[in-house]
């Protein structure tokens, strides 16, 4: 009976081994993730080979937005006075030709003075030459007074002319020579970006010689330019008519594009940059001069051995791809993690190579991460 019952354990025993699954062993090399078809679909990985392909087509540069020149006027006295009245506040719309603000000016009456001494002094001149010539004629006086008189005369002349020059551009500034009162009016079409001029202001006017003070800026800004500063390197690349993207901290989901008018021919000798002049579209306003951004300059892309800029992914600080080696011995797919060096360039989808990779091989460039999160 013992007999029998041990014989049974025997036979249930190795019954139970039998039956027991095999454990796997791990064959995946490190750095490696091996992956089943339906599992790559399912996240969705894709690959690409590494070939030449066209990068560095955009050159980004710090920009400032700055005013049309052709649209906008810095708006001076041109006689020195008293401000008495503003008839222009900021914001407003004016035409050309609309007064801006009222000054009391003596200057006014300095030019009707002059004029008037400049007359007088004229007629006594022309007296005195024409009496030495007919003297000089009959030999009555000397050549020397004649001609001492005939300067006079001249010197005179050029003094009323001078004299009358300046009371038409005072009168047809907007000068009222009876009352003295001058009316500052504005040189072209546009909207009052600032203004300078307040009531009681005691200001130098620019037939004076003095410090002049800017009373008033008018413009319009439905075009501006942005300055961007290029790099020498990047100089060369940059063409007239270019089209730009430029993107301010101020809207920074909306973008401004426009076209290079100008590039400069001296490079600033501290940056060792060139300004780059682009003209903008601006027809809500939203682009305000002084504003700073970023101006995206569309240049000729080089053909480079380059991978796609979503492959790259960080591994602390080292930049890494997955690349497609193969399969492996049950069929699963084989991805690899290899280091790379690539240049940082600011614009493409594309990061030219340096090293890391040769061409033809095949790199992820989507679902990195998931590789990434099972090493």
């Amino acid at each position: 009976m013992k007999k029998s019952l041990a014989l049974i354990g025997l036979i249930c025993l190795g019954s139970c081994r039998r039956s027991a699954p095999a454990q796997p062993t791990s064959d995946v090399p490190p750095g490696e993730v091996w992956l089943t078809p339906q599992q790559v679909k399912d996240g969705q990985i894709a690959v690409e080979p590494v070939q030449d392909r066209p990068v560095g087509g955009i050159i980004r540069a710090a920009g400032r937005v700055t005013f049309d020149d052709l649209r906008v006027a810095h708006v001076f006295s041109p006689v020195t006075g008293r401000i008495t009245k503003i008839l222009a506040q900021p914001g407003e719309r004016v035409k050309k030709e609309q007064a801006l603000c009222v000054l009391q000016s003596p200057d006014l009456g300095s030019a009707v003075s002059d004029l008037a001494k400049a007359q007088a002094t004229l007629l006594t001149a022309e007296k005195d030459w024409r009496r030495q010539r007919e003297l000089y004629e009959v030999h009555a006086a000397s050549q020397r007074d004649y001609e001492n008189a005939e300067t006079a005369y001249r010197n005179a002349k050029a003094e009323m002319e001078r004299a009358q020059r300046k009371a038409r551009l005072l009168r047809s500034a907007g000068g009222d020579q009876v009352t003295q009162e001058f009316v500052l009016r504005a040189p072209i079409d546009g909207q009052v970006i600032m203004r300078g001029a307040n009531p009681g202001l005691e200001i130098q006017g620019q037939y004076s010689g003095g410090a002049t003070v800017e009373l008033f800026t008018i413009g319009e800004l439905d075009q501006v330019w942005v300055l961007a500063d290029v790099f020498e390197m990047d100089l060369p690349r940059v063409k007239l008519g270019a089209e730009v993207t430029v993107n301010v901290l101020a809207y920074p989901t909306d973008s401004f594009t426009g076209h290079v008018e100008w590039i400069s021919a001296a490079l600033d000798p501290i940056s060792r940059t060139a300004k780059v002049r682009c003209s903008i579209k601006n027809s809500d306003s939203k682009l305000r001069p002084e504003m700073f951004g970023t101006a995206a300059i569309a240049v000729e892309p080089d053909s480079k051995l380059a991978v796609k800029r979503s492959a790259v992914l960080l591994m602390g600080e080292q930049p890494v791809v997955f690349a497609q080696v193969g399969t492996s011995a049950d069929g699963r797919l084989r991805f690899q993690r290899r280091p790379v060096a690539a240049e940082e360039i600011t614009g493409g989808d594309y990061l030219p190579l340096k090293a890391g990779l040769e061409r033809g091989d095949q790199i992820v460039v989507s679902g990195g991460v998931l590789l990434l999160g099972m090493l």
